[in-house]
């Protein structure tokens, strides 16, 4: 196990009706920007809970953070900010209004372009930030990271602000989600997690399990959420599970990947893919492309979650690949570049980027812009 220090200052309250908590959370006297995604938060009752939440409060609302947030919208909100002089944020929605609001609230400090800050990669100047989750699956309620993206160059890259104050998490919430944006959700989980295991044996048996729980999970009750998506303890697991894989819990001292994550986000900015979807198209390429070095995980992976347990070892990391597309083909989701209609231009623009960036991803800091291409025509 590798060294290691650990911090997570998120007050996580979970369970149903502690929206209500929200005003005990935030100090008396805030003026609070409430930053929105695209307004099904007034259709499930969110919004309201939160106005009444809220009552005692001055509030500023911003609506329109769309999915893969970008940075001309997140804009408006940062000058809205500035002139309203807001000391407090408050997100409500999935993990892009969360992490839209992770820039807003480092850019309403900055006296420059929020895009530097983008390209900087991280800013620890910032407005306390609070989260009410409404989808689960990128884990920002309880991390660091966000992802914002440029329209006008079509670029997508990782920013890291602060961890959220609190972040409050009902299940109820979930029960009208689109059944594709949760089966995306669930993918999003899925591969966290893979980024974070899937790199060589031996490093932690308890990072190992802790991973393998979580996976455990997401299989178990995957396909009963798909047909009951408004069962209170399906959907508290998920929740529960999409938080987890990505807040730190099981990443400590162990070597992480996130090499799919990256190709993805090259997906998403050139064709708008949704997030969810990129990954499941790109993880098992991955392992195909990286079998022989990932082989002793892969072998692992598949006897303890896939109960594989005869043939080579070649045989058995081949099943587990093809065991691990099935199950995101179970989801509805899409597998291959063809099914969603990416052919060979953006493999080489993907290519080429990589190469003009001088980036190099994966647990060796070997998947260069050759490697990615490699992986691309692996899943086609």
């Amino acid at each position: 196990m590798e060294n290691f220090v650990f911090q997570n200052p998120t007050k996580l309250i979970f369970g149903k009706g502690m929206i209500g908590q929200l005003a005990k959370e935030i100090p008396a006297g805030k003026r609070v920007l409430v930053t929105f995604g695209g307004g099904s938060v007034r259709k499930n009752g969110v919004y309201d809970q939160v106005k009444e939440a809220l009552k005692d409060f001055e509030t500023i609302e911003f609506w329109g953070i769309e999915a893969n947030p970008k940075i001309e919208t997140l804009r408006k909100a940062i000058q809205l900010g500035k002139e309203k002089k807001v000391d407090f944020l408050l997100a409500v929605g999935g993990g892009s209004v969360i992490d839209g609001s992770k820039l807003i609230s480092a850019g309403i400090l900055y006296d420059g372009d929020a895009w530097d800050l983008v390209l900087k990669g991280s800013e620890e100047k910032t407005l306390p930030l609070g989260a009410i989750l409404t989808l689960p699956a990128t884990g920002s309620e309880m991390n660091r990271g966000a992802v914002i993206s440029r329209l006008e160059t079509a670029e997508k890259y990782a920013f890291y602000s602060n961890y959220p104050v609190f972040s409050i998490l009902d299940p109820t919430v979930t029960y009208t989600l689109p059944p594709y944006q949760v089966a995306c959700g669930i993918a999003d989980t899925f591969v966290h997690v893979m980024e974070q295991y899937m790199t060589t044996v031996g490093q932690s048996r308890l990072m190992d399990r802790w991973s393998e729980g979580i996976i455990h999970t997401l299989i178990e009750i995957a396909p009963e959420i798909l047909r009951r998506q408004d069962h209170y303890e399906l959907m508290a697991e998920f929740m529960l599970c999409a938080t987890m894989g990505l807040n730190g819990f099981v990443a400590l001292g162990v070597r992480q990947d996130w090499a799919t994550h990256m190709i993805g986000h090259e997906l998403t900015a050139l064709h708008g893919l949704t997030h969810g979807a990129t990954l499941a198209i790109v993880l098992p390429g991955l392992w195909r492309t990286l079998k022989q070095k990932k082989m002793g995980k892969l072998v692992q992976f598949g006897e303890r979650i896939w109960q594989i347990t005869q043939g080579s070892e070649e045989e058995r990391a081949e099943a587990t690949i093809q065991k691990t597309e099935a199950f995101f083909k179970s989801l509805g989701l899409p597998t291959r570049l063809s099914e969603a209609g990416i052919g060979e231009s953006t493999i080489l623009e993907i290519e080429k980027r990589f190469n003009e960036r001088k980036v190099a991803f994966g647990e060796d800091q070997d998947v260069t812009g050759t490697v990615a291409r490699q992986i691309l025509e692996n899943c086609r």
